[in-house]
C-alpha cells in the first residue's frame, strides 16, 4: 500500500460533488464517516455486542456523538461464509433501531441485500440503502426507483457464502471498476437520478489480500468517474494480515490507517467500527504537517538496503516527506547483546499524518520487510520507531512520546545530531550524547547521500 508524498497537498482536498440521500444533500467537501451498527448475533468483528436495542441505540448515540455522519444499520452478517438469514428475521432486527435513529434525526443507512428488507427500512426513515450485492436483484432497484434514497454499490464475487472460495481476476481494479459502473448505468437506466449513487470496491468481499492491497493502492482509478466511492476496509481479515493483526479488536489503527489511505486517493465516505480515531485521523490532514523523527534499524539481511527499501516507503506514505537522512551507522546492540552488529539512520520527517497512523505504517513496513516479534530485542531485518512527534507527549500502551529510552541509545543520539544538533524534544528534554549508556556507534556505514539508491 505505497503511497506518494505528493498527496499531502490533496489530502482531504474539497469534492465538488454532494450525495443525495433522501431529504438530505451530503456535501462532500470533506470526507464522510459511516458509523458501523451491527444488530447481529455473528458478525466478525462484534457480532453480539449490539444485538439489544437499547444497547444498539446507546452505541448509535457514541458514534455520532464521535463524528458519525452517518450510521449504517445491519441485520445479517455477511462475512465470509456466512448463511442468508430470512427477511422477516432481519427486518425484526432493523427496523426498530432505523425508526428510533431516524426519530432522532440521525442520517441513516440499512445494510442489505433483500429488497423487501430495504424497502420496510426507507418507510422506518432509513435515508440509505447500502446492497453487498451491487443491486444485482431487479426487485431491489425496483425499490431504488420507488424512493429518493442514497444508494452504496458494493461490488462482490457471488454471494458471502461463496465469495473466497479462489477469487480470481486478471486486473482486479479494472475490472471492479467496470462492474461499479456498469451496475449504476444500470440504475441510471431504469430511472434512478446519478448524485444518489455512492460505489464501494467491496474489499473483502470475493477478493485475496492482494487484490485488496491493489484496490487500495489504486484507489483514485476508482474514483475518476464522478461518483462518491465508499471505502470500507475496517478491521477486516486483509487488513489483519498486511498489517499483523490476528484479532480484529487489534486492527483499529490498522484500519484507521486504510482509510486515510482510501481518502488520501479520493475516497468521499469510509465506513468504519471506530469512529473517534478514524475522524481524529481525517481532522489531522487538515492541519499543518508535524515534524517526526523516525528511528531505523537492521542487524539481519543486506543492513543498508534495508533502510534505504524503508526511507523510500516512509516517503511514499500519503500526506508525508522524508526531508532528512543522518548517514548510517554501525552500532553494537543494546539490551540483547548476543547478535551481530546493527545499521542505524534517523530520519525527519514531515506528517500529516496521526502519530498512531505513522505507527501502523510503521509496524506495517517492518512485518513487509520479514520482521517477525520471536522476543524483545530480538535480531530483526528492520526496525522501525517513532521518536519523536512534534507537539506530542503522549504514554499509552502503544505508544509513548517521546521514546522512552532515546537518551540513553547512542545509535540514536548520534545521528540525531547529525540531521538537528541541539535538538530539543516535545516534552523539552534536550538531546546530547552525554546521557547516552547503550548501543554505542563504531563508525559510519553510508553518508547521508550516498544510501539514498543503496
Amino acid at each position: 500500500m505505497d503511497g506518494h508524498g505528493s498527496v499531502a497537498s490533496e489530502a482531504g482536498s474539497p469534492q465538488t460533488h454532494a450525495w443525495r440521500c433522501s431529504g438530505h444533500v451530503l456535501a462532500l467537501d470533506r470526507p464522510r464517516v459511516m458509523g458501523i451498527l451491527n444488530v447481529t448475533p455473528d458478525s466478525f468483528s462484534d457480532g453480539g455486542r449490539y444485538f439489544a436495542l437499547d444497547d444498539a441505540l446507546r452505541h448509535a448515540e457514541q458514534l455520532h456523538a464521535q463524528g458519525a455522519d452517518l450510521i449504517d444499520v445491519g441485520g445479517e452478517s455477511t462475512r465470509p461464509g456466512s448463511s442468508e438469514v430470512s427477511g422477516e428475521t432481519e427486518s425484526a432486527r432493523v427496523l426498530p433501531v432505523i425508526s428510533a435513529l431516524a426519530g432522532r434525526g440521525y442520517l441513516v443507512s440499512v445494510d442489505t441485500r433483500h429488497a423487501e428488507v430495504a424497502r420496510r427500512a426507507v418507510e422506518a426513515g432509513a435515508s440509505v440503502i447500502n446492497d453487498v450485492s451491487g443491486f444485482r436483484d431487479p426487485a431491489m432497484r425496483q425499490v431504488a426507483r420507488g424512493c429518493d434514497a442514497g444508494l452504496v454499490v458494493m461490488h462482490m464475487l457471488g454471494s458471502p457464502k461463496t465469495m473466497q472460495h479462489d477469487p480470481r481476476y486478471t486486473d482486479v481494479v479494472r475490472e471492479v471498476r467496470a462492474y461499479l459502473l456498469e451496475r449504476a448505468a444500470l440504475l441510471e437506466r431504469e430511472g434512478v437520478e446519478r448524485e444518489r449513487i455512492c460505489l464501494d470496491p467491496g474489499p473483502g468481499f470475493g477478493k485475496t489480500v492482494e487484490h485488496n492491497v491493489q484496490l487500495l493502492d489504486r484507489f483514485d482509478e476508482l474514483c475518476d468517474a464522478g461518483y462518491p466511492v465508499l471505502a470500507a476496509t475496517s478491521r477486516k481479515s486483509f487488513v489483519g494480515e498486511v498489517f499483523g493483526r490476528s484479532e480484529p479488536s487489534g486492527r483499529v489503527w490498522p484500519s484507521v490507517a486504510t482509510a486515510v489511505e482510501a481518502v488520501c486517493r479520493g475516497a468521499a465516505c469510509v465506513r468504519v467500527h471506530d469512529v473517534a480515531e478514524t475522524r481524529a485521523a481525517l481532522d489531522a490532514l487538515a492541519r499543518p504537517s508535524h515534524e517526526a523523527i523516525v528511528g531505523m534499524g537492521s542487524n539481519q539481511g543486506d543492513r543498508v538496503s534495508h533502510l534505504a527499501w524503508a526511507a523510500e516507503r516512509i516517503d511514499a506514505l500519503p500526506a508525508t516527506s522524508v526531508t532528512a537522512r543522518s548517514p548510517i551507522y554501525e552500532s553494537a546492540p543494546a539490551y540483547y547483546l548476543d547478535q551481530p552488529a546493527f545499521a542505524n539512520a534517523v530520519l525527519v520527517v514531515s506528517t500529516r499524518l496521526h502519530p498512531r497512523v505513522l505507527l501502523a505504517e510503521l509496524q506495517r513496513l517492518e512485518l513487509a520487510a520479514g520482521r517477525v516479534r520471536t522476543f524483545r530485542n530480538a535480531p530483526r531485518p528492520l526496525d522501525l520507531d517513532i521518536l519523536d512527534y512534534a507537539g506530542t507527549v503522549c504514554s499509552g500502551d502503544d505508544l509513548v512520546l517521546p521514546h522512552p529510552r532515546l537518551t540513553e541509545r547512542d545509535f540514536v543520539v548520534r545521528p540525531l545530531l547529525d540531521v538537528a544538533p541541539g535538538f530539543v524534544l516535545s516534552d523539552g528534554t534536550r538531546v546530547c550524547r552525554e546521557a547516552v549508556s547503550v548501543g554505542m556507534t563504531c563508525g559510519v556505514l553510508r553518508s547521508a547521500d550516498a544510501w539514498r539508491t543503496a
